[in-house]
């Protein structure tokens, strides 16, 4: 969806009790705000659904590595776990060591060619229209 609106193709789902109770894509361009993110929009969804502020014993997967802000978010969720697909070397969590919440899990790589193909594809197509 975030590709056809030509928004940057990160994809959103948090899982609780088998689940899906959030899904959400990027939305920079379409709300004109940089806190936008698939992760920040998924977050807020999960929350009204449930009811309060924490995601424990939720799962958060995401296209790519979380950046240091939605890492710092999924830290006040209190998210048990989060599973990503392709690694942000440049601009990823981990590049910067932003701490997660102590008890929350990282699985990372999942799908990762596929996840880095849709984004590097959306680029190559972004450069060739400019």
């Amino acid at each position: 969806m975030a590709f056809d609106k030509n928004e940057v193709p990160i994809g959103a789902v948090i899982v609780s009790q088998d689940k899906i109770i959030a899904r959400a894509h990027n939305l920079t361009e379409t709300l004109n705000d940089v806190t936008a993110h698939a992760e920040m929009q998924a977050f807020t969804a999960a929350s009204d659904f449930l009811g309060g502020k924490y995601l424990k014993n939720c799962t958060l997967y995401v296209t790519l590595e979380p950046c240091q802000m939605c890492a710092g978010a999924s830290y006040w969720t209190q998210i048990d776990k989060i599973v990503f697909g392709a690694f942000d070397k440049q601009r990823g969590f981990e590049h910067f060591k932003t701490t997660l919440h102590p008890k929350t899990k990282v699985i990372g790589g999942i799908l990762e060619e596929e996840c880095s193909t849709i984004i590097h594809k959306f680029f190559i197509e972004k450069r060739n229209l400019n």
